[in-house]
Formats: structure tokens, sequence, C-alpha cells
């Protein structure tokens, strides 16, 4: 029998089949609001426009957890556990604001029907004091039972074990329950709330801190990194008992038979169920990993404005499938605007993650510049700087390989790489712009036997390398190009007895009877209807050329299927799918696997590219269309 037929009960919420649109459960809150501000509702309290308010504030709680909890660069040396992460965790834990809506419902019905809850003023002292002490002593008492109770054989195999999935946490895994554990929670909560209105001590700011500190502690003890430091604990001794820390908490994720306390390990105390490895990890943590240095890094730029949302510590879910334009993202775009401001600022490259391939490790550090500043020719400087600045860090720390992403390797602004090269001669660390494979990527999807090509952006590196290698199989290649210098000096770099399969074209329509289109340069729609019905484009530009013709097909760019034994990843690389990464991040990951001293910056050596191909399939890497079949 399956696990979903096991507990068809009270698992998912009543929202659950909406996913995105699940807030629409809030829109009568919404029209209540603004009823009750702009045309004189009957709503003294203004209730509803508070729920809508401490929901929004509790959602931008989580986000900022989340922020800190991803940024390597900030949390690295507190960090508990590295390389757990997966996509699954994500979709997973895609429901983990569950709670907040279930508690605005149950909250305003209690509002409703009781007299004590309602009229309620925006500030009572004895209320917040009162709401303390009845959180330590019956709620903390109450949810530790339960919580041992949830442990039990039964309701653990059938409802609680979908939190514990999740064993490396991280501040979404804090609300990621059933329905039947969030109702509750919820009452658990309740009790802290309903003893306080019975005193007399209720009002609208006590729901306001209790709710936002109950999810401060909760974010705070699955984020992953130790943020608790330990003269707090030298200097006052019986917070060890009253405050969680986020490595005591870890360990009920890794032992779940140990650590069961919310917020006060006191009670794991009294009753035995403490963690013997509990000040261990603790003192260990807080001594501060020692950050050894990535044996390879990527180095990539934001895109544009809205793909910016992708970057893996802006928005969870969006990171964790191919970018795409979405309208709800629209509404977000101060936030990229403000980040473009900040990082230019800033002008520091940042590390995104950190990954795991067979015995080397992974990282991806980000210029903070987007894709238009590269062409701002008062930008480019400042761009090489920053670039040259990653470069040497690399080889200070003892990185093996860097590899330049996207326009970071672009010819009018740096050669491909050979400008840091030729600058720091002695570089340890090996430059790689990764174009060899991607060259191998394109030209192994074309296909089988072709015979002739037309060609855009055909003096490019790529362009360059790609003709050259299909001449050498008899490939006629039409290049489409307004410098006859330019295709001369790739002519003449052909053997003698090959050169007449190069032909020179100057527009568009020459293509008209080529159904194998090869794009290194944006292509409009006007020019691409010269290709006859049925034509596939293959590209290699940036961005990709937009799908104009319906009758004919159109390749996404070069990228492949990362091994499966991966470790690490949980964001998507721009519009690649999950575990897909551009060719030229397949590229540097294969120079560093195999070793090899030299690096690949300029030119493409056109020979290599059998050879790196071959080496990227015995690593397990798969030509995306193959990873699909």
């Amino acid at each position: 029998m399956s696990m979903a037929a096991k507990r068809p009960y009270l698992t998912a919420s009543p929202w659950h089949t909406l996913r995105g649109y699940k807030y629409v459960v809030l829109v009568p809150f919404l029209i209540k609001a603004i009823h009750a501000n702009y045309f004189a509702g009957n709503d003294v309290d203004n209730w509803c426009w508070h729920m809508l308010l401490v929901t929004f504030l509790r959602l931008l709680l989580a986000q900022l957890w989340m922020t800190f909890s991803r940024m390597h660069g900030i949390v690295k040396k507190y960090q508990i556990h590295e390389g757990g992460v997966t996509f699954e965790q994500v979709d997973r834990e895609f429901h983990s604001d569950d709670h907040m809506i279930l508690e605005v419902l149950l909250a305003t019905a209690v509002h409703v029907w009781m007299p004590g809850f309602r009229f309620l003023p925006l500030w009572n002292t004895k209320g917040l004091v009162t709401i303390f002490f009845i959180h330590a002593g019956p709620t903390e008492f109450v949810y530790y039972w339960l919580h041992r109770f949830l442990h039990t054989d039964f309701l653990f195999n059938n409802y609680h074990h979908f939190h514990h999935l999740s064993v490396y946490t991280e501040p979404a895994t804090a609300g990621v329950s059933t329905f039947l554990e969030l109702v509750l929670y919820a009452g658990i909560k309740g009790i802290a709330l309903l003893g306080t209105i019975f005193t007399g001590g209720a009002s609208i700011s006590m729901i306001y801190i209790y709710w936002m500190t109950f999810d401060f502690l909760k974010n705070m003890a699955h984020c992953n990194c130790e943020i608790v430091p330990a003269w707090a604990f030298r200097t006052l001794p019986f917070l060890k008992y009253t405050m969680i820390t986020p490595s005591y908490h870890s360990l009920h994720h890794t032992e779940p038979a140990t650590n069961f306390c919310l917020f006060m390990p006191l009670y794991d105390h009294l009753n035995g169920t403490v963690n013997k490895n509990s000040d261990e990890l603790y003192d260990r943590i807080t001594a501060g990993r020692q950050e050894t240095a990535p044996d390879f890094v990527f180095l990539p730029h934001c895109v544009d404005m809205l793909s910016a949302l992708q970057v893996t510590f802006v928005l969870r879910h969006t990171a964790a499938h191919p970018y795409s334009s979405q309208w709800y993202l629209w509404f977000l775009l101060p936030i990229p605007i403000l980040s473009c401001i900040c990082m230019t600022i800033w002008g520091k490259v940042f590390v995104a993650y950190k990954y795991y391939l067979n015995d080397i490790v992974g990282q991806t550090w980000v210029v903070p510049r987007f894709g238009f500043q590269y062409f701002i020719p008062q930008e480019m400087k400042n761009i090489n700087s920053l670039i040259e600045s990653a470069i040497l860090e690399a080889d200070r720390t003892g990185v093996k390989v860097i590899s330049l992403g996207a326009l970071n390797k672009n010819e009018a602004l740096n050669g491909g790489g050979a400008l840091f090269v030729q600058k720091h001669p002695d570089l340890r660390v090996r430059v790689v712009h990764g174009n060899t494979l991607t060259a191998a990527c394109i030209l192994k999807g074309l296909p089988e036997g072709v015979t002739e090509v037309f060609m855009n952006g055909a003096t490019s590196k790529l362009g360059r390398a790609i003709a050259l290698y299909l001449v050498r199989r008899r490939v006629n290649v039409m290049m489409l190009t307004s410098s006859k210098e330019r295709f001369d000096a790739i002519v003449r770099e052909a053997p003698t007895h090959l050169r007449h399969y190069f032909t020179l074209v100057t527009d568009y329509r020459s293509g008209k009877n080529c159904k194998t289109w090869i794009m290194g340069k944006w292509t409009r729609s006007r020019d691409q209807r010269w290709a006859p019905k049925g034509t596939h484009f293959h590209q290699f530009v940036v961005p990709p050329v937009a799908s104009a013709r319906k009758d004919c097909t159109y390749g996404k760019l070069a990228a492949m299927r990362m091994p499966p034994h991966v470790k690490g990843l949980y964001s998507c690389e721009v519009t690649c799918e999950r575990n897909v990464v551009h060719a030229c991040h397949a590229g540097g990951l294969v120079h560093c696997l195999e070793g090899w001293a030299h690096h690949e910056v300029g030119g493409i050596d056109v020979d290599r590219i059998d050879l790196v191909w071959e080496a990227a399939l015995k690593h397990g890497f798969l030509p995306v269309s193959a990873g699909e079949a």
C-alpha cells in the first residue's frame, strides 16, 4: 500500500490545490479592509487590515531569513551542514507558509465569536508580559509532550515524518507540516493568546509581537547557521535552558529521538531527552568552520533585471525552476532595481552557492552586474576590474580552475579571458572560457549527415571554431559577415584543399534553401523569414533569439546535464532545466576534473573539440537532449 493511501486524512491543507494562488483565501480580508478604511465600514479595531499586514510582515521575515541562510559568503564560517538541500526539498516545502493562512482564519473566528477578543486596544503592557510567562510555562510544556507524542510510530509514520524528510534544514523547513499538525500547533499558540485574553491583556500589538517572535525563533532554529554567540552563554549561563540554538535543533533532524523542545531546552533537560552531542556540536560550530578553497569556480553575471530574482538567495522557488518572465515578477521589479544600485556600489563578486561533484568542490561566484551594463563603454573597465579581482582571489585561495560565464569572456571586453592571463603570467589558477565544450555541444547537436549550414556571427570565437570544424568534415558553410578580412583570415586557417567549402554571404536570403541555421548573432524576425519551412535554428547567442517562426524549431543555448551524483544543486541556471548547466560551466568542470594545466582563453583550439567532448561524456555529463530521452 502506498504512503499516500496510508495517510489520506488531514495531510494537505484545504487550499493545497491552489498552490501559488492560495492567498485568494484572504481576499475577503482585503475587501473588508478597503471597505473599513475608505468607505466608513464598521470595523472598530480594523481587524482585517491588521491580519493582512501581520501576514505580509511574517512573509517578509521568512524571506529575510531565507536570504540570510543562503548567502554562503556570510554564513559559511558557522554553517552547520553543507551540501544537503535538493530540488526535491524545495518542492516539498512549497507550502511552508500554510500556517500563516490557517492562523489568520482561526484568529478571526475567535475574534468574531469571543467578546473579549474584539475592540482590542493597540497596546497593553500587561498583556505582553503575561503572554511571555504563559508561553514559557503551559505552551512550551504542552508542545514538548505533543512533539514527543507525534514521534510515536503511528503519528510519525503517517504525519510527522513529512517534516523530518528535510534532514538538512532551511528556514522554510520550520513551516513544513501536515494540516493536522498545523491545527495542533495553532492550538499550542492559542494557549498563550487565549490565556492572555482571559486575563484581560489582549491587544493588537500582542498578536504582532507574539506571531513575529514565534516565527523569528522557528526560522532561526532551522537556518542551518549557528548565530548565537558563545559569549552569550558564558555571560548568562541560564540561557542554556531557556534559548534554543540552530545547532541544538539540527540534531533533532539528524537524531529525531532527541531535542524535542520548542524554544526552551529546559524541558529536554528535565525529561532526559537532550542529545549528548549538543554541547560538543555547538562548541565546534561557534569556533568557526575552516573554509577550504573550492577546486572550481564558475563566474557568471545577472542577465537582466527580472532574471536576477532567480539568484538562489532571492526567491527560493523561483530559483528552483528555469527562468521565465512570469507576470507576478513585474510586481517585484523594485527588488532587482535596488539590487542593481547596491551591487554597483558594492563592487565585489559574491558567492551564490556551493556544490560537490566527485572529489571536487565547486562554487558559483557572481559578478554584480547586469547584461546591459556590458555594452556601456564606461562600464567595461570596472567590469574587467571585478573579473580580475575574482581571478586573483581564486588564485590566492588555491582555486584550481575559474570558468568565465556569459559576457564575462566577451571578446571585446577581455579577449575571451586572454587579457588576464597576459597581465598575470604567473597565475596558478587556470582561467577557462569553456567555449570548447560549447562548440562541441553545438556541433554534436547538428543532424547526422548534414551537408550545408548557414551561419551568422560566423567570425566570432565560436563561429570560427564551428566553421573550421565543419569544413574538415566536408560540410559547406555559408558564413554571413560584412567583414571580408575576417572571413579570409578564417579561410586561411583551413587546409588548402578544404577552403572551397567556405562561402561568404552578405544577406539572409542566401540561406533560403538551407534548413540548418546556426545563429551566433541576434537575428530579427524579418531576417528569420528567409529560412525555409522546417528549419532548425541552432544558436549560441546571448540572449537567445526569439522564436518568430511557428513552422520552424529553435534550439536552446548549449548546455549539458550534470552527472547524477552531483550534490548541493538547488538553483536553476537561468533558463536551463534542473541539474543542467550551460556548456561553458560544464567545460570548466571538465577542465578541473581532467586536471589540465593549460589556460583555455582566446581563440578555440579546433583540435581539442572532440577531446573535450569525450572527456565530458567520460565524467558523466550528457547533452541535454540525451539526458531527457
